[in-house]
């Protein structure tokens, strides 16, 4: 064989063993010529491999018994394979060595060394090395520098033995030639136009990129492909597009790299169409999408929660007869998950993600999906499921289940989940010991929490500040202000400083409790440790100080707040509207709330720190002003805000205003409360009405019948004249839930008179006799209303004689309804029972 087969016959070898043993049969045959070209190819083949020790033999064996010099085929070479074997500190050895026995970088050899540099993001070093050697200078000073600094330690260590223990001259530059020169293979290019485009300098880039067209280089699709990604990572989509019409017309077909790169960019800026657009045309030009292609459109559609297009995808990956990509894995599933597709994303892991293929870490993030839905089960299936031969799992599955059961508050799960993994020797690492701290914080066991920090220092761990801080929002919440002190103290202790967190959670618990100079001592504490306090912080104090009615103070610091970035939140706002609120001070307050509303920043709670400011200053008219605009800004959204609307109301003896109301809370599916329910009676007793059909009411509220509230409901709104809403809840009252005592049917009798439906009062007075129950007072009074609409004389002279049987006083409802028969035309008997 001629030296020039044995070298392609070495290369071919996919084993570093058998080229090593080709190479010495080789250089065992009679008349063999040392060749520096087999040595590059074996070097490359034992660095790749991370066979330091042969490599280290082999080098000395060319160096030193076949007195081979290194050239810069074997300097290229061994530099590429180290760089790729994850040795790329190491491979710069080789510059040095290079510099040291006085070896000048040829193109390929200075490219290789430009490209280790660049992929390690030591940009300035690679562009000094190519400047240098464009202008025929070879300087390694910056490496030099950089390893005589430094005691390595590593498979390289020879060539730091020849370089500085051989005291091999290295100092200053190496002139190569006195001519510029520019390069002139396209491979070069390809290296500095990439370099410039992720050094953020994409105008070289570009210069570059004209450079070559210049010099006759004619770029190839790597280019193109380099350029499209340095153009489009930027923001400039459109000139990567160009560019991509640019590379067809002069001839260069695009592979499916570069429709990957397109479909990135648009990926990058959530555009799903400008990613399906790329993806469809792969096929359509005749290309075959690869892995990469596959995951970044599912990644795209799953965020997107394009759930039929996806689909469409994952046909297409098995048609295509290649599997879903690991790394898709947990993209599609949680997918389903937010999409609350159970079925589909338990069918799609039985389908594609069983099997000793899948990593721990996306088994972790399967069981995150289920966990962040709180679906524990769900996650725990996943942990428990079988992996196959040689699958195990990691402790980042065994976090992500403690996360899950935090969650869903299953403490007691978290212990056997503890046990098992003792039980598989698995240690806690400290993500462990933080997922535990917070879900026992969270959960309000701030001593279990405690416990287990110092359990995490006993191991080795040092807790950080948020983990600290933790804890302490537990004791906080908990109102455990000496715990929360003792852990401060602790953290101080251990050398981990407080952030502003920490300090916003001791200065708000000691606001919150009244302690205003505890308060105040740690917000000084924070200043004078150099930290600024935040919006939350500065809120807190400003509350503190409003709880000792310190205006002027709390005033400086919300206007210290107007000053920074975002101005004051709501919650500061309306904390000083409090304070002035209670002050009586309404010119203050009011010009807070008139900001709050020019800048729609406004809340329920600062409309009814008003509307109680104006009540409780008499201003009734100004209060049910910001009533009736709160009750027309779409913030009313629970039972208090309604309430203190309400409240207003009632005290202006608004009831049409209170019957709205309530409709309107019952429509937002708000159901009135204890608070409610009492104004509403208050509401009632100011108007002309039987003080007796009230007081049914209240006594069957609290008696806490099933019926009372329906009953109170459908009164309030036939008061006010609002028939409609009355007769629907009367509707409702003959469900099964609901028994019907005396007072409901009695208010039902009231709505069907007032409405003129006395057939269904009839048929319910019908029903109240079938069940056994006696009609009272007030039964009566509703059903004279009813007969006298309908003429009925018989009736009327029945409940004529019911009401002077019970010695019962005439109320003005009866004689309401006396006077509503007399005008049917039976003027006789009405005058008999009026008379009576």
């Amino acid at each position: 064989m001629s030296p020039r087969e044995q070298t392609a016959l070495l290369s071919r070898q996919r084993h570093w063993r058998r080229a090593h043993d080709l190479f010495d049969r080789v250089r065992a045959l009679p008349g063999y010529a040392p060749n520096p070209v087999h040595y590059s190819v074996l070097l490359r083949h034992l660095a790749r491999a991370r066979r330091y020790p042969e490599l280290r033999r082999v080098w000395l064996m060319m160096s030193q018994e076949d007195a081979i010099p290194p050239s810069n085929p074997a300097y290229a070479a061994l530099a590429d394979a180290l760089a790729k074997a994850g040795s790329a500190r190491e491979s710069l050895l080789l510059l040095l060595h290079m510099r040291a026995l006085g070896v000048a970088p040829d193109e390929i050899s200075m490219n290789t060394f430009v490209r280790i540099l660049k992929n390690s993001g030591r940009y300035m070093d690679a562009l000094v090395l190519f400047n240098n050697w464009c202008i025929g200078r070879f300087d390694v000073e910056f490496l030099d520098l950089e390893y005589r600094a430094v005691d390595l330690h590593g498979p390289m260590k020879f060539l730091i033995d020849d370089v500085f223990h051989d005291k091999l001259d290295f100092a200053g530059a190496l002139v190569i030639q006195e001519v510029p020169r520019k390069p002139k293979l396209v491979e070069t290019y390809n290296t500095m136009i990439d370099l410039y485009g992720k050094a953020g300098r994409h105008k070289d880039a570009m210069d570059m990129f004209v450079d070559m067209l210049a010099y006759q280089v004619m770029p190839d699709i790597c280019t193109f492909n380099i350029m499209i990604y340095g153009f489009g990572s930027c923001g400039s989509v459109k000139e990567a597009e160009v560019l991509l019409a640019n590379m067809v017309v002069r001839g260069v077909t695009p592979d499916i790299r570069t429709y990957n790169v397109m479909m990135t960019l648009f990926a990058s800026m959530g555009d799903a169409e400008g990613v399906l657009k790329y993806y469809h045309q792969i096929g359509r030009i005749g290309l075959c999408a690869d892995a990469v292609s596959y995951r970044i459109v599912l990644q795209v559609l799953c965020e997107r929660k394009l759930v039929r297009e996806a689909e469409d995808v994952i046909e297409g990956i098995i048609k295509s007869g290649t599997s879903i990509h690991e790394q898709s894995m947990p993209v599609v599933m949680k997918m389903y998950i937010d999409q609350g597709l159970l079925d589909k994303a338990n069918a799609f892991f039985e389908r594609h993600c069983r099997g000793e293929e899948v990593s721990s870490k996306n088994f972790a993030a399967i069981m995150d999906a289920f966990a962040d839905r709180c679906l524990w089960e769900e996650a725990e299936h996943i942990f428990h499921c079988d992996r196959g031969i040689g699958g195990k799992r990691e402790i980042v599955e065994y976090n992500v289940m403690v996360k899950a059961y935090g969650l869903a508050r299953k403490y007691d799960r978290v212990i056997s989940l503890l046990e098992n993994m003792k039980g598989c020797g698995i240690s806690p690492d400290e993500c462990t010991y933080n997922s535990l701290i917070q879900m026992f914080s969270a959960g309000g066991f701030p001593h279990r929490a405690k416990k287990l920090l110092h359990t995490m220092k006993d191991t080795g761990f040092k807790p950080v500040c948020d983990t600290y801080s933790a804890v302490m929002r537990a004791y906080s919440r908990n109102s455990l202000a000496s715990e929360a002190i003792d852990l401060y103290s602790e953290m101080k202790a251990s050398g981990v400083e407080p952030n502003v967190v920490v300090y916003g959670l001791l200065i708000n618990m000691f606001a919150e409790t009244g302690q205003v100079e505890k308060a105040l001592h740690y917000g000084n504490l924070m200043e004078e440790s150099g930290i600024t306090p935040n919006h939350i912080v500065l809120t807190s104090v400003i509350k503190a100080y409003s709880k000792i009615n310190c205006w002027k103070e709390a005033h400086g610091l919300y206007t210290r707040m107007r000053n920074m970035d975002g101005g004051p939140d709501i919650i500061a706002s309306n904390t000083m509207l409090n304070l002035y609120a209670k002050l009586g001070m309404v010119i203050e307050a009011k010009a807070i709330f008139d900001n709050l509303r020019r800048n729609n920043q406004e809340d329920d709670v600062s409309y009814i720190i008003m509307m109680f400011l104006y009540k409780n200053m008499g201003l009734l008219n100004e209060s049910i002003k910001i009533a009736h605009e709160l009750d027309n800004s779409g913030l009313l959204s629970d039972c208090a805000a309604y309430n203190a609307v309400m409240a207003c109301y009632v005290a202006k003896g608004n009831l049409r205003d209170c019957a709205d109301l309530v409709q309107k809370m019952v429509e937002d599916n708000i159901f009135p409360d204890a608070s409610t329910f009492q104004m509403i009676f208050s509401a009632v007793n100011k108007i002309n009405i039987s003080s007796e059909e009230v007081l049914q009411l209240e006594s069957a509220y609290s008696d806490g019948r099933s019926s009372a509230k329906h009953a109170i409901l459908a009164f309030l709104f036939s008061m006010a004249g609002m028939h409609a809403a009355a007769l629907n809840v009367c509707e409702q009252l003959p469900k099964p839930e609901l028994t019907i005592d005396p007072c409901a049917y009695n208010v039902a009798f009231k709505v069907y008179a007032s409405c003129g439906e006395v057939d269904k009062a009839f048929s319910l007075f019908m029903r109240m006799h079938a069940l056994g129950l006696k009609p009272d007072t007030v039964t009566c009074i509703d059903l004279s209303t009813c007969y006298g609409i309908s003429g009925m004389s018989e009736g009327m002279r029945r409940i004529s004689g019911l009401l002077a049987y019970r010695n019962s006083e005439f109320s003005k409802s009866l004689h309401k309804a006396l006077v509503s028969y007399r005008e049917t035309g039976s003027n006789d008997l009405t005058s008999q029972l009026v008379n009576k």
